[in-house]
Parts: structure tokens; C-alpha cells; sequence
């Protein structure tokens, strides 16, 4: 500035005084506290309104208007289990005078205008009908009251259009979790004013990989919390509706389990009430047309909307949900956008969350404001409002390991190169087969009244850190094997499903087989300070991670769905078996320096349910079938051990 001035002193002395009223107003704006925003009251008129279905059944629905009628707005329509209502002091309350401090998936929607909507489900809160776990799409007879959910959103959809002035004719629907299981459902043979969807974190298929089993296993911990909670209600009532908490009578939830053992005992603490929704998912212990009717993916067809499907790496709930419900879509339906995001979040993270880190790990940077502002908000202002930008990518994820945003044609990227890692001699873990003699395994014995448990502290449920959780606590046990690389001498990226190929024997007649890929940081690793971010859960203790071993993934197999998820056959004892599954997809980079690491065990507990390692149905169980079992993994020449992954080139 100095050296400009001495060129032109007298210009710009000249063209300063000319300018002196409009700097010293930009000074003063400058200096001015910025404009508070408008509060949702402030911007948004609420209505609530009973809208008919072709039944007769009547949903209750929340409509918010913005009081700037001079031009029309799309709807944003969410669809939920969990109530319309606006939650205050844990209770959710309904009527025109409570508002909810925001409306959209972010700041952003709220500040731009939309007509939001919100919908209580059939038989949920204030609608009538009757309610149905994961409503299946076709069924034989229905009760009076059951419905269809492509069904409902269409009849809703219509009547909002007639009825709802200041409208542009478009429709968005999106959700989370259960909302995005209807957000899905809704779009099946979708209503044309139906132009944009999001389906994050969609329960999809629960036995297949989502919230109730895990490879046929059934996931203990996080079904219990949940549906001590989430029970069937007497509807519709204006009363105020609180969720029932479970006292476990301790914060340690692996002792509370272990001392009941069989899930005939654990369960049989709750209520009649909290085991109404329960039980059916724990006795229909394999793949049956109970789950099989309840498989929304199938039934994704002749959906006429972009659809942007959203999930996260470390969701401990629906990992397997956004991947299945992006290639069904995909395969079923032409002509229209079929995204894909994938970024560093727990269930749900993203929603409101900076997504800076989970637990010990950092990911240096606010993952979750980007995605809200760079990949959501577009998404839909583009196709309900028109705006223009730059057009997604079919696939945007985030790599872990790196801390970098990656977008691609498609998922998983097709330059991948199939590749294998074999469990060798002395826990060694190389891509190259070993070079052993016949019959090398590896071997222990697995005792369901000493399990492995999958975190290192005392918590009741399931901590949404445990998926980056450090498996040193487990490493170092008897009944685990371990195999590592030597230390990287460059950096190894693994997209795409990671699958198990394992030959195994048993002294039982069943038995989990649980697999975790992890990460292992140098000796040498330097500590960072991490922020965590809030959460309900009980956080992590701080460690050293120097040597840390940060979970990547990990996934159990029941061993008796070894072959068939439909008809479970028991292990001959001693005779080796064949097994191979798949894990969710992962984007992550082991960087130079680090060791791949896997681990291998047979429980996994309370997080899954503990299994006799003798064949039967395990629902039936008593303490006293549960028995201890010697277990080999065997890397010899035509039955060598390993997982299958794929390699970035």
C-alpha cells in the first residue's frame, strides 16, 4: 500500500477524499453487530393437519409455511416412527405453540425456505392405523389399519398439493435411521411431483447386515437399548410421550449380560411392554419370510426422483443399509440421479455434528458442516428449486486415513485391483500365499463364560466410538489371533467390501467366526489433542496412540449360516469347513509406516449375542448348553486363510 501511495500520491489522496462518505459507512457496517436471524416462529407459520389416506386411516401431519409469500416454495417432507412432535425436557409435544429450533437437514434449508413437513406413521403417536416393523411392500392380507407406505406418501402428497397454498409443485422427502427405511418406501413407484429424496442411514434389510443381525448374528447390545425403549403406544393421544429408560442397575453392560448369559434370561428383564417389538426379531433367528418380507430393497422400482443415499463409514447401526439400498436403486431403475455419500460419521452423524473425529481418531477437518453445505443443501435446491452449481458426482466418500474427499463414477471404483491377504507363520499377514506344510492352523479355545468382550471400558449399550475403538485390550488374549504386515513402506488404500475367506474346524458343533481389519499406528506415532464431540454415550478413555490399533471393520459370521442364511447345518467337529462373507464397504488408507493387522475370534461381547458353539436355536438356549470350544484356522496349501479386498492402484 505504501509503495501504491508514493507512485500516485496525489490520485490517490484524491480518490480518497472522493470515497471518504462510503468508507466510513463500510467502516461503520463493519463495526455493527451482525442482524440476529429469524427464529423458526419468526419465520415459519405451523399447521397441523389429520390427512386422509384411501383407507379412511387419518396421519397427523405438521406443516411450516414461510410467512414471505411473495413466492412459492417445494415441500421437504420427513416421515417418521418417532414422532412429529417437538421434543422438550425428553418429552414430545404436539399443538401449534411449540416450535422446533430447526426444520431442515441444516441452517442452510431453514435460511433458504421450504415448506416443511412431518409425519407420524401409521399407528405411531398422533395417526391412526395400525403399525408395522418395517412395513413389508407386499403382503398376502393386511389387518384394518396396515397400510403401504409408497401408498401413504402418495395419497399425503396429493392432498398437500390441493391444500397447501404457496407451493411450486415439487416434493423432497428425506430421513435418517428408521426415517430413511420411509424416506426409501415412499419412493417406490414414486408421485410425480416427487422430484428429490434422501435416504440416509436407511434401515434396509435388518437381518442382512443392518440393526438386528450381522451375518446371522444377533446384535445384543444395541437391540436391547433400543427396544427397551422404542414400544408399541396407544394412538392417537395429544398426551405428552416420553421413552421409557431401562435400568441396568450398573454402567459395566458386559457384566449385567454375562450374568443372565442366555437370551431367554435377558430378555426376560424387560417388560411385557418392551418385549412386544423385541422378541419377534430375536425368535425369527434366521432368514425367514418374516425378515425376508421386510426387506425393502427388492421393491426399489419405478422410482421417477433423484435420489441421494447417505451413510457413514463408523454408523454402528445401519453400516450395510446405504450400500444396499444405492445398487438396488441402481439396478432397478434408469434415467434419473442415483448418488452416494459416504463420510466419517457415527449413525447419523452428520445431521448436526462437525464430524471432526469419533472417540481417539481425528479426521482434521468438519467433515459434517462440509457435507451439510457442499452436498445435501445443493442436492436439493437444485432439483426442487431449480438453482445452478455444480452437478454432484454419482459417488463422493471420504477417505479415511488420508482425511480427503474422493468422488467417483460409480461405487466401488472400478479401478480397484482385487487382491488377497493370507495369514502366514508367526501372525504374519502378507500378500503372498505361505509357505506351509498340510495341515498348519492356528488354534484356541473359545469360552462363552469368558468372551471377548469389543471395547476395553465399562458402558451399557452400544458406544458409538467402538468402531475406531483400540484393539490393543483384545490383541494381547489368549483367544484371539492376531496377523500383521511388517511396518508399510507405502501407503495401502482398500475400498470396497472387505470379505473373509477362512477354512476353520470346530470342537463344537457351531461357533462365531469374528473378523476385524485394523489399522496399526507406528510405535512412533505422534499424539494429537482430540476434541470430542458430544454424544449420549460414554466416551472413550484418552490413550496413547503411539501403537494404536484403530478398529477399521469388523463383522461376525454365525457359523452354521456358513452356507445358507435360510437353513442353518451344524459343523461336524474337527472337520474342516469352508466360510466367506462380506463385510461393509470401507474407503481407507493404511498409511506408510502402519501395519495392517487382523484379528480373529469367536465372540464378540455384548455387542453380539453369545452363541453355545453347539447347534441349536439359539433363542432356546439355557445357561447351562453354553460350552467351551477349541478352534482352528488353518493356512495350508489349498486351504490357506486370508480376506479379500480391494487394492487402489
Amino acid at each position: 500500500m505504501q509503495f501504491v501511495i508514493k507512485k500516485c500520491a496525489a490520485l490517490c489522496a484524491l480518490a480518497m477524499l472522493a470515497h471518504l462518505p462510503a468508507l466510513a459507512h463500510d467502516l461503520a457496517m463493519a463495526d455493527a453487530p451482525e442482524a440476529p436471524k429469524l427464529s423458526i416462529r419468526e419465520q415459519y407459520t405451523k399447521y397441523e393437519y389429520n390427512i386422509p389416506m384411501r383407507d379412511g386411516v387419518r396421519l397427523f401431519t405438521v406443516v411450516y409455511v414461510p410467512k414471505d409469500g411473495s413466492k412459492a416454495y417445494p415441500f421437504l417432507m420427513t416421515r417418521s416412527p418417532y414422532g412429529s412432535g417437538v421434543y422438550d425436557s425428553g418429552q414430545s409435544r404436539y399443538g401449534v405453540d411449540f416450535y422446533p429450533q430447526s426444520l431442515g437437514p441444516s441452517k442452510e434449508f431453514d435460511q433458504s425456505g421450504y415448506i416443511f413437513v412431518k409425519q407420524d406413521v401409521r399407528g405411531r403417536y398422533m395417526s391412526e392405523g395400525v403399525w408395522q416393523e418395517m412395513t413389508p411392500h407386499i403382503k398376502t392380507s393386511r389387518l384394518a389399519g396396515e397400510g403401504v407406505e409408497s401408498q401413504d406418501m402418495h395419497d399425503t402428497v396429493e392432498w398437500l398439493l390441493k391444500n397447501v397454498k404457496g407451493n411450486n409443485g415439487k416434493v423432497g422427502v428425506w430421513g435418517i435411521s428408521y426415517p430413511g427405511f420411509y424416506a426409501s418406501a415412499s419412493i417406490i413407484d414414486s408421485h410425480p411431483a416427487i422430484k428429490a429424496a434422501s435416504p440416509q442411514a436407511p434401515v434396509t434389510d435388518l437381518f442382512m447386515g443392518d440393526d438386528s443381525y450381522h451375518g446371522g448374528a444377533f446384535m445384543l447390545a444395541a437391540n436391547f437399548g433400543f427396544f427397551s425403549n422404542f414400544t408399541v403406544e396407544k394412538n392417537p393421544t395429544t398426551l405428552p410421550k416420553r421413552w421409557e429408560e431401562f435400568d441396568f442397575g450398573t454402567s459395566d453392560g458386559y457384566q449385567y449380560f454375562l450374568k443372565h448369559m442366555s437370551l431367554k434370561n435377558i430378555t426376560a428383564q424387560l417388560s411385557e411392554k418392551q418385549r412386544e417389538l423385541l422378541m419377534p426379531t430375536i425368535e425369527h433367528s434366521s432368514y425367514d419370510d418374516f425378515w425376508k418380507s421386510r426387506n425393502i430393497a427388492p421393491h426399489l422400482k419405478n422410482i421417477k426422483a433423484a435420489v441421494l443415499t447417505v451413510g457413514g463409514w463408523y454408523d454402528a447401526e445401519d453400516p450395510q443399509g446405504p450400500f444396499t439400498t444405492y445398487h438396488s436403486i441402481k439396478n432397478n431403475n434408469k434415467g434419473y440421479y442415483n448418488g452416494l455419500v459416504m463420510g466419517p460419521w457415527s449413525h447419523g452423524g452428520w445431521a448436526s455434528a462437525e464430524g471432526k473425529s469419533i472417540g481417539n481418531v481425528s479426521f482434521d477437518t468438519k467433515t459434517g458442516e462440509h457435507y451439510r453445505k457442499n452436498i445435501v443443501f445443493p442436492f436439493f435446491e437444485q432439483h426442487l428449486k431449480g438453482a445452478t452449481g455444480k452437478a454432484l458426482p454419482e459417488v463422493t466418500v471420504f477417505e479415511t486415513g488420508t482425511n480427503v474427499w474422493r468422488e467417483y463414477p460409480s461405487w466401488p471404483p472400478q479401478q480397484a485391483k482385487k487382491r488377497t491377504l493370507y495369514f502366514g507363520n508367526d501372525g504374519s499377514l502378507s500378500w503372498k500365499e505361505p509357505q506351509t506344510e498340510f495341515n498348519t492352523f492356528d488354534e484356541y479355545v473359545s469360552d462363552p463364560k469368558k468372551p471377548v468382550p469389543f471395547i476395553s471400558y465399562a458402558a451399557t449399550g452400544a458406544p458409538r466410538e467402538y468402531v475406531v475403538s483400540d484393539q490393543r485390550f483384545a490383541s494381547t488374549r489368549p483367544d484371539v489371533l492376531v496377523y500383521q504386515t511388517e511396518p508399510l513402506e507405502e501407503d495401502v488404500t482398500i475400498v470396497g467390501p472387505v470379505n473373509p475367506k477362512l477354512f476353520v474346524s470346530t470342537s463344537g458343533t457351531d461357533a462365531d467366526w469374528v473378523v476385524k481389519l485394523i489399522d496399526v499406528y507406528p510405535s512412533t506415532y505422534p499424539d494429537k489433542q482430540v476434541v470430542r464431540e458430544r454424544a449420549n454415550d460414554v466416551p472413550p478413555p484418552p490413550v496413547v496412540m503411539a501403537g494404536y490399533q484403530q478398529l477399521v471393520r469388523g463383522e461376525p459370521l454365525r457359523g452354521k449360516f456358513r452356507n445358507s442364511f435360510e437353513k442353518p447345518e451344524p459343523f461336524v467337529p474337527g472337520k474342516v469347513a469352508a466360510i466367506s462373507y462380506s463385510m461393509p464397504d470401507i474407503q481407507h488408507t493404511f498409511r506408510r509406516g502402519h501395519r495392517i493387522m487382523v484379528q480373529v475370534q469367536s465372540s464378540w461381547f455384548p455387542l453380539v449375542d453369545l452363541n453355545p458353539q453347539k447347534f441349536m436355536d439359539i433363542p432356546k438356549a439355557n445357561p447351562e448348553d453354553f460350552q467351551k470350544a477349541t478352534q482352528r484356522v488353518y493356512r495350508s496349501p489349498g486351504q490357506y486363510s486370508g480376506i479379500a479386498v480391494q487394492v487402489m492402484p
